[in-house]
């Protein structure tokens, strides 16, 4: 019975399945707020509560707050609370990883659906050349080392209160996911202090360049996004993994043709079983093109969920098998007859 389920999974048309999820998932994420949904403030997406509507909030807003608290408040007992909120999003993330970004984030979900119109469109993307992909997914450390750091230069008072949320100020999230509910009001500069003024100016810049960059570049955002270096530093500790068997691959490259995120080592790394990068979004798009047995795999603790093999990459691909060929031109010669 575990075979055939295991068979099944192997075989199924992920575009599909993906799809799917990723629409509950914004409808849920998105949405929720109208059905009275909550899930708190520690969620690992960019659940931006600036959407009204919304089920909760993304873990960097409430990190912020608490970091910012005066130092002698944050190293006593308003520490734990620091403590339980770090707890609170681990408990969400060890579920699915990586795979937040690829399956449940609103953020990264609308970028997809940007491709998808892009696509239709029939407007050609635009890709990275190595180099340039090495240094800008560099960029993300540099998000989280301000969503991290201002607030505890807040709390030490070298920062006033002005630089509160920072990060959220500048987020294009905080521009862009409001919109989803018909409210347009974040689409404004703050001209109550010169640091408000620069930090929501620098938001509509980066809305801008979200709407535009997503367009033509598949995930453009997930490249330079904070929460995404937070899934990595902490990616070991969840309960799936994605894994590689480099003694089965043969290089072809399949892999990295249909990455979003352009990570070569995908393809060229054949040494490391974990293959997980920082900039994965673990859509796992690789193991579904991938044609050889078990040479790619998601893992649920040590069970192989969802494996690579040659008869889910020919039923993806729509590739006959001979002798089906062989029955199928026999039958139609016949009925020429």
């Amino acid at each position: 019975m575990l075979k055939k389920i295991h068979t099944i999974l192997n075989n199924m048309n992920l575009q599909k399945v993906r799809f799917t999820v990723q629409l509950l998932s914004f409808v849920l994420f998105v949405y929720g707020g109208y059905f009275a949904i909550d899930f708190g403030s520690k969620l690992p997406i960019f659940a931006c509560p600036y959407n009204k509507e919304a089920v909760g909030a993304c873990y960097l807003i409430p990190l912020q707050h608490q970091l910012s608290m005066p130092a002698q408040v944050l190293l006593g007992g308003a520490g734990i609370g620091v403590i339980v909120g770090f707890l609170g999003f681990l408990f969400w993330f060890i579920f699915l990883n990586k795979a937040w970004c690829g399956y449940v984030c609103p953020f990264g979900t609308f970028q997809d659906w940007l491709t998808m119109l892009r696509k239709k469109m029939r407007v050609r993307f635009s890709i990275y050349t190595q180099n340039q992909f090495e240094d800008l997914s560099k960029i993300k450390y540099l998000f989280l080392i301000i969503v991290l750091f201002i607030p505890l230069l807040m709390g030490i008072g070298v920062l006033g209160s002005e630089w509160s949320a920072s990060f959220c100020q500048m987020c294009p999230a905080r521009v862009v996911s409001p919109m989803f509910s018909g409210d347009f009001s974040q689409w404004i500069i703050d001209f109550s202090s010169i640091t408000a003024m620069i930090l929501t100016a620098l938001g509509m810049i980066f809305a801008g360049l979200f709407l535009l960059g997503s367009f033509v570049k598949k995930r453009f955002f997930c490249f330079f996004c904070p929460m995404s270096a937070l899934h990595f530093i902490f990616s070991n500790l969840s309960m799936v993994q994605l894994k590689k068997d480099g003694s089965k691959c043969t290089k072809c490259g399949d892999c990295y043709a249909v990455c979003d995120m352009q990570i070569k080592d995908i393809a060229d790394d054949v040494t490391s079983i974990n293959i997980l990068r920082d900039d994965c979004i673990m859509c796992l798009k690789c193991i579904a093109a991938c044609p050889e047995e078990d040479a790619l795999h998601f893992d649920i603790f040590k069970f192989r969920a969802f494996s690579s093999t040659k008869e889910g990459f020919e039923k993806r691909m729509n590739i006959e098998k001979p002798k089906q060929a062989e029955v199928k031109f026999s039958q139609k010669g016949h009925s020429d007859d």
